[in-house]
């Protein structure tokens, strides 16, 4: 079991983190004050990712995936993309909680938030690596002091309840409007998509162009 103590981190109560399976339609998308949204509100089309920074098929798709899509979709305005938190189950669900408080420490803004989510996607592996859940908080705590937090911010946004309740409520509304049981899941204009294809960019990309051509 995670050492709550030792990540403090107030998630005792979170029962929901296993509905958040890393693997693994319909409802309408509306956005709400949990989101985090990137690109132009008057984007044709709007892609939401249920995504985990801990889990390993999220990262891959970061890797592979989200700098070409920025570029290309978000950058130009073709796009909106909105992530919302999710964790991940068992054992790494406390410290998928704890990175997305790191990632919005501060107030962080869009930019702020994302840049944060890109570097916790890249010490992913650093982070399971820590050998310790002292080590997994230090490593975390190295993390937001490189993205320009001092370590008491760090410390006191981890703790910070708030957080789990917020994964809490994603969690649950991405179960009732779109039955979400997996990370990463996506939809696109208020439809969940149930292909492979959103995994690679060149599919993800002839799903996004297909929906602003029947935004049309």
């Amino acid at each position: 079991m995670l050492a709550r103590r030792s990540l403090l981190v107030a998630a005792s109560g979170i029962a929901l983190l296993g509905l958040a399976g890393c693997g693994g339609s319909g409802g309408a998308a509306t956005l709400g004050p949990d989101d985090m949204v990137v690109g132009a509100a008057n984007a044709p089309v709007t892609l939401i990712e249920y995504a985990s920074v801990m889990c390993p098929h999220c990262k891959e798709w970061h890797d592979t995936v989200w700098a070409q899509l920025k570029t290309n979709y978000i950058d130009t305005g073709k796009v909106r993309f909105v992530l919302r938190e999710m964790a991940t189950p068992a054992q790494a669900a406390p410290i998928a909680v704890a990175a997305f408080q790191i990632a919005r420490c501060g107030g962080a803004n869009t930019d702020q938030y994302m840049a944060r989510v890109d570097e916790l996607f890249r010490q992913q592996n650093a982070i399971f690596g820590s050998g310790s859940m002292a080590g997994v908080r230090a490593k975390l705590v190295e993390i937001g002091v490189s993205t320009g937090l001092t370590e008491d911010q760090v410390g006191q946004c981890i703790a910070d309840e708030a957080g789990g309740r917020r994964i809490q409520r994603i969690a649950e509304e991405g179960d009732r409007d779109f039955h979400i049981t997996g990370t990463p899941t996506f939809v696109i204009n208020g439809t969940k998509v149930d292909s492979p294809e959103a995994l690679t960019y060149e599919g993800l990309a002839h799903l996004l162009d297909a929906a602003a051509a029947a935004h049309h």
